[in-house]
């Protein structure tokens, strides 16, 4: 079985692109059941421009999923161009890491009894690691040339 390290920054990015799936699917396993049971006319809805009023609960989840489309972009453009321009270390891949274990923590606070505090806290420090992989790869980019 492969390291977490083995397939250098990929690993990271395909791990927290399956994240973005899976929140996908608890979005639409909790919005399609929601709707119904409200009775939303998506027809009138689409017509007025009313919008969507679903329980706390059912929102929280929608929210994070469009949150994954949010910072995690910078992270993509960022894992994608230390590991093509050759400076995706050991400790770039733990940071990488790092990341996404704290974007699927945020998403768990976020999705569930959404703690403000805590999730504000855990997204600083997620904000803080990729920042630390954007100093780490420019320091690194630098050395090369």
């Amino acid at each position: 079985m492969a390291s977490l390290q083995s397939y250098g920054l990929f690993g990271p990015i395909l791990a927290l692109i399956a994240w973005t799936f899976v929140m996908w699917v608890w979005l639409y396993a909790t919005r399609i059941p929601a709707m119904r049971k409200a009775k939303v006319d998506v027809k009138e809805m689409a017509r007025t421009g009313q919008k969507l009023s679903l329980p706390p609960e059912v929102s929280r989840v929608a929210d994070n999923y469009n949150h994954l489309h949010e910072q995690p972009t910078i992270f993509y453009a960022l894992a994608l161009t230390a590991e093509l321009s050759g400076t995706a270390d050991n400790m770039s891949v733990l940071i990488a890491w790092a990341y996404v274990a704290l974007r699927i923590v945020h998403s768990l606070i976020q999705a569930t009894e959404n703690i403000i505090m805590l999730r504000f806290s855990v997204f600083a420090v997620a904000s803080a690691t990729l920042f630390a992989l954007l100093v780490r790869t420019v320091w690194l980019l630098s050395q090369q040339g």
